[in-house]
């Protein structure tokens, strides 16, 4: 590389261009050395056994097993007293309509375990399901005894579908590695 031709001024003065400058310090500087470890330690990252990974994922399939069994009996639970709800208006609305409850809560968990499987947050994902969950559970109270038992009875569905859906979405991060299996720092 030819170094650009140096200009002098009235008095005699050379001017030397903005990279010279910055070449001529960098060429006093000591050479760059990489720190081997800093003040913490990186360990290689230890194999687990197979059994040990075999074993976590069999156990993720039982809570997923477990967790759609969740969701569609408490959506065949609370299906019918959504559905009552309707039956007293005239409008002619379809009897399918509680799946305008359950349709964006299944879309939102999807996106929850999508995410989940690419270790990010889904803060907006979690957001819909809360409130469907509780449009659910709002609109079966609604419809249930005015007792302990029936109001109970009713909101257990959808509550015991989002806790078992909350408890699959942490064992698919639990059985996941680790996202940065480099250090996350420059050494």
């Amino acid at each position: 590389m030819v170094p650009p031709p140096r200009s002098e001024s009235p008095s005699g003065v050379n001017f030397t261009s903005p990279m010279e400058d910055e070449e001529q310090i960098t060429a006093q500087l000591p050479p760059f050395r990489r720190s081997s470890a800093g003040h913490r330690k990186i360990e290689a990252r230890k194999l687990r056994p197979k059994w040990l990974q075999t074993g976590s994922f069999v156990i993720v399939a039982f809570v997923a097993v477990i967790v759609a069994m969740v969701s569609v009996f408490g959506g065949m639970v609370a299906y019918g007293p959504l559905q009552n709800i309707s039956s007293g208006t005239k409008s002619g609305i379809i009897p399918q309509w509680p799946l305008l409850v359950y349709g964006p809560w299944m879309v939102a968990s999807l996106s929850i375990l999508r995410t989940a499987l690419h270790r990010r947050r889904a803060l907006h994902s979690w957001f819909i399901v809360l409130l469907f969950s509780s449009l659910a559970i709002m609109l079966c109270v609604a419809q249930a005894d005015r007792t302990f038992t029936g109001i109970a009875g009713a909101a257990l569905p959808a509550l015991a579908s989002l806790a078992c859906f909350q408890q699959f979405v942490r064992q698919i991060t639990l059985t996941l590695p680790p996202r940065q299996v480099s250090p996350r720092h420059r050494q």
